[in-house]
């Protein structure tokens, strides 16, 4: 059964995570930290629900190349994606709303926050589900965000 200390120990893997990409000294560097972060993190066997922030055009991002090209960038098949990892984000912090714990699948819904290096926070809505795999790993099944709505916009 997956515990709330689970979703948090993930959360915090995905946020350090983050970070780290954007720290690579180059691109390429950054980028091979983002698969590995990838295949480590999401469900990849073709069924990932994957909608992050800021994209239009081509929001589902099922797989590794397009969950690759959303936090690098530099994929033509994704002609809107600038990088999100690439901030660079110096810290990441989740504010859970809740988290539901189903057996060997949870869900946690909330905000996180991702600093930049001015020390300015980005709030972002998220819904993550999380499956317990084979091995005992949580990784995610589905995730959504958002930028909240903006009625100034």
């Amino acid at each position: 059964m997956i515990t709330e200390n689970d979703i948090y120990n993930a959360q915090k893997q995905w946020a350090d995570g983050i970070v780290y990409i954007g720290q690579g000294e180059t691109w390429e560097s950054s980028r091979d930290r983002a698969s590995t972060f990838i295949e480590k993190m999401y469900v990849l066997d073709g069924s990932l629900l994957f909608f992050p922030t800021k994209t239009s055009l081509i929001q589902s991002r099922p797989n590794l190349d397009g969950a690759l090209s959303y936090f690098v960038g530099r994929n033509p098949d994704f002609p809107e994606d600038k990088g999100f990892a690439l901030e660079p984000w110096t810290a990441v912090r989740f504010e859970n709303a809740g988290t539901v714990q189903k057996g060997e699948i949870a869900f946690a819904m909330g905000n996180y926050y991702f600093m930049d290096s001015a020390g300015d926070e980005t709030k972002v809505e998220f819904t993550f589900v999380y499956v317990k795999t084979a091995d005992g790993a949580l990784k995610i099944q589905a995730h959504h965000s958002a930028l909240p709505f903006n009625p100034e916009a």
